[in-house]
């Protein structure tokens, strides 16, 4: 019946849709809205919310009649057609529904690039200027989107200081992402100022611009610096490490390899990646749809960029699309060595899902086989693998050939012996855990993930007691909010008896974390301390409807729901 309910409201919700601002009982409704439409309108609809794209597109194709009346429905066709690459198709449709009295921010923004495309600045002007204008279709870009893409259609014509008063009247909301356009559009002027615009934008504290490090080495390679573009990897690297497109980049300039994947002196590359930073904003709100829109308008932009890619393989696998990620990853071998691994641990991920631990392990080691000389970062990132699947005795090897390669002073060091030190930890051998872990302190003193794993794990064995409290004590002032530090203060102060302090800190750890099976398990065991044996009992029983606890914990609580705490510290 629950089925049937929602079946005929989603039905109900359709035709109040589709009847929107159209006729009552006219002729044309009666053809328009025929059950056949509706059915396809309907499974084009289904397949757009569950990003079937070719499915949407062989629905919502049938129904093109709608366009006239239906407006939603010129959206989701637009969209789809951009997500399947069928631009041509989708400036057609543009052009068939585009209407001087109606704003339509997709139409507008299809149009105006194609025309900015085929160098027509009048045309794309006339558009671009629309985009700036709110609507039911542009809710979100007020003067925003459309003055960049103004900016541009200007330095196409020459008129540089038109082009900076356009990014100028963009809101302060999007200043961070201007700063960005700015530094390409002095570029592409060759202004004076560029690599200072550019130095100040990468060494921006508020936001990380550590991408346009490579577009400042690239500005720099275009002048003949060779020698000083990679010096601004060299250095970026140190700071970003895990960034695949400054490493790739580095390789690039070790072996005097061409970078093509970008020029400022083509607009259309600098629009490209304005539309690629959207991309990002978007899949960072996990509006993976949206976010695959404007990475299509990218890659139509500029195809050469590559790397860009990336980030559609990973919003389809977000998007449980395995097949095309996998697809794409693979694409992305051919770029370089950097990529090339990149993608297979990525691949590895996807083999993971679909067919298990083994096998996806399995793949992994007869890739990392063919790497000729591997570097420390190959050592450690297959740790990481290992150690996230819980293989630790392989992690624990490739941890310490990672050490055996890096540099004494290489700011991973501290990273790579927690890591090392929590596996050794997992596989039962705590006297090295404890030295990795005292030694990854010792040369970075400040981080709080590690006071607390060896200060938890003092106090869990019933040692150090007092010397983990003051840790744990640091810690918390370090992640204040962390409700897994807030726990084990919580716990040190259960094992030194105060079980007044403990009640404080695990009720607050409780509240942060609601659904930890063994925090809830700490904050009763402390309830029971202080007498509050119904409150203890109460959550007690929560726990035991957990799914996330464990066979044995919840055998260990079915005891103390009929004994209490009879195990203290």
């Amino acid at each position: 019946m629950k089925f049937l309910f929602k079946k005929i409201y989603i039905i109900l919700l359709l035709f109040s849709i589709l009847f929107t601002k159209t006729p009552a009982l006219s002729k044309d409704n009666k053809i328009l809205y025929t059950s056949e439409n509706i059915s396809n309108y309907f499974s084009g609809i289904i397949a757009v919310n569950k990003d079937y794209n070719s499915a949407a597109h062989k629905y919502l194709k049938k129904v093109r009649s709608l366009k006239k009346s239906h407006y939603n429905y010129n959206i989701e066709f637009v969209r789809t057609l951009v997500l399947l690459e069928k631009f041509d198709e989708a400036v057609v449709f543009s052009e068939k529904i585009w209407n001087e009295n109606e704003l339509f921010f997709e139409a507008d923004l299809i149009l105006g690039l194609d025309s900015f495309i085929k160098k027509d600045y009048k045309k794309s002007k006339k558009h671009f200027e629309r985009l700036n204008r709110i609507s039911k279709y542009n809710l979100f870009f007020d003067d925003f989107i459309g003055n960049v893409l103004l900016a541009w259609n200007e330095s196409v014509n020459g008129n540089k200081k038109d082009s900076f008063l356009f990014l100028d009247k963009t809101p302060n909301a999007y200043q961070h992402l201007i700063r960005t356009q700015k530094s390409l559009l002095k570029c592409f002027f060759d202004s004076q100022d560029t690599k200072k615009f550019f130095e100040k934008l990468v060494q921006n504290k508020e936001y990380n611009f550590s991408r346009y490090n490579f577009f400042l080495a690239n500005y720099l390679l275009s002048k003949n610096k060779s020698e000083e573009a990679k010096q601004v990897i060299i250095s970026a690297r140190k700071k970003h490490n895990s960034n695949i497109l400054l490493q790739e980049t580095e390789f690039f300039l070790e072996n005097n390899k061409a970078i093509s994947f970008f020029n400022c002196k083509d607009p259309k590359d600098s629009i490209a990646e304005f539309f690629y930073v959207l991309a990002n904003l978007f899949s960072s709100e996990q509006e993976y749809q949206l976010s695959n829109f404007y990475i299509k308008i990218s890659q139509l932009l500029n195809k050469n960029f590559l790397t860009n890619n990336a980030l559609l393989a990973e919003n389809f696998y977000y998007q449980k699309k395995y097949k095309l990620s996998n697809n794409i990853y693979k694409s992305l071998k051919s770029i370089g060595p950097t990529y090339s691994w990149y993608a297979t641990k990525s691949i590895s991920k996807i083999l993971l899902k679909e067919k298990g631990k083994e096998y996806s392990i399995s793949y992994l080691e007869k890739e990392f086989e063919l790497i000729k000389d591997p570097s420390f970062m190959h050592y450690y990132e297959l740790a990481n693998f290992y150690k996230d699947n819980m293989y630790y005795e392989d992690s624990i090897k490739y941890y310490s050939l990672a050490l055996n390669k890096i540099n004494n002073d290489h700011l991973l060091i501290p990273k790579i012996l927690d890591r090392r030190g929590t596996s050794y930890e997992r596989s039962g051998d705590w006297e090295n855990a404890e030295k990795d872990l005292i030694k990854s302190l010792e040369i970075l003193p400040n981080q709080a993930h590690v006071l607390n794993y060896l200060a938890y794990s003092w106090i869990d064995q019933g040692i150090n007691i007092d010397k983990g409290l003051e840790m744990l004590k640091k810690a918390n002032e370090i992640r204040s909010e962390d409700g897994y530090i807030i726990d084990s203060l919580g716990w040190a102060y259960y094992a030194k008896k105060n079980y007044i302090e403990a009640e404080k800190f695990l009720q607050k750890a409780v509240q942060l974390l609601p659904f930890d099976p063994i925090i809830n398990d700490h904050y009763a065991d402390t309830l029971w301390m202080l007498n509050k044996n119904i409150q203890a009992r109460y959550i007690w029983k929560n726990i035991l409807e957990l799914d996330s606890a464990e066979k044995e914990l919840k055998d260990i609580v079915n005891k103390k729901l009929i004994f209490g705490v009879t195990n203290k510290l």
